[in-house]
């Protein structure tokens, strides 16, 4: 019994070698090559340069507006607070050199209006003040619509950069059907170029539609502020409205806060 053991166990260990030779190996993974951000850049193809040009002009815009379209900046507090002094004093020299030595959106409203005084004539001539104000704001915000519109202009040119290139890419995965190469790696070019510009041009579009809409609307309250406060001025070089002192520094400094007294303790 044991020599037939040890003559199976011989046999086996002579045949192991074998046996694990006529194992089939397992298949090494396939790897995937990753590509870069400057792969998928060529491969949109020319129109990715049109749409990074878009990019950098919504940037370059975006930058611009939060700048400029700030409404402490547009209007600052102090040169309205100066301008009511000098509005219930009804000097209009100071006022003037104010707004030069003070440039603003809203100095520049005012010194037009400025020029038109004339206190011998009815309200000082308010009409034509109300007059140059209105001309002067339009001209301020077409100024600075400008450049939010240059936002909406990305906005729209952006996608529709993308679709050209879709189009352009579809186009040539047919060409290369009609030419007989029916291979995925032969299609791969154009469908790649169709659906990275379509990618890129939206990139673009909707943080530079976001954009427009928020600066419109922040244009829209701050010019409006400047307006209310234009036509206080007016109002009052003109004698429509009477501010007596206390009145005058309640329009220029914020109200105290109140005091709170803590309540007696019962005993």
């Amino acid at each position: 019994m044991p020599r037939s053991l040890i003559t199976i166990l011989l046999v086996l260990f002579t045949l192991l070698p074998a046996l694990v030779a006529q194992e089939p190996t397992a298949p090494e993974p396939e790897v995937v090559a990753q590509k870069s951000l400057l792969d998928l850049y060529n491969t949109g193809g020319s129109l990715m340069h049109i749409i990074l040009l878009c990019s950098i002009g919504t940037i370059a815009a975006g930058i611009y507006c939060f700048i400029a379209i700030n409404p402490k900046k547009m209007m600052p507090k102090t040169t309205h607070a100066s301008m009511i002094q000098f509005a219930r004093h009804k000097d209009v020299n100071s006022a003037y050199q104010l707004c030069e030595s003070a440039p603003s959106t809203y100095s520049n409203i005012i010194s037009p209006s400025l020029l038109k005084i004339n206190f011998e004539r009815d309200l000082a001539n308010k009409s034509s003040m109300e007059q140059a104000a209105a001309d002067a704001l339009d001209r301020e915000e077409t100024k600075q619509m400008t450049w939010v519109n240059y936002l909406n202009v990305f906005a729209t040119i952006a996608p529709m950069l993308g679709l050209l290139g879709t189009v352009t890419g579809m186009i040539a995965s047919f060409d290369m059907l009609s030419a007989g190469k029916s291979e995925p790696s032969d299609l791969a070019g154009g469908i790649g170029e169709a659906m990275t510009t379509t990618a890129a041009g939206l990139i673009v579009g909707i943080p530079a539609m976001f954009l427009y809409f928020f600066f419109k609307g922040r244009l829209t309250i701050a010019m409006s502020d400047i307006q209310k406060n234009a036509t206080f001025i007016i109002d009052i070089f003109s004698g429509d409205v009477t501010l007596a002192e206390d009145d005058a520094r309640a329009e220029t400094t914020p109200p105290a806060p109140a005091e709170t007294t803590e309540p007696a303790l019962q005993s």
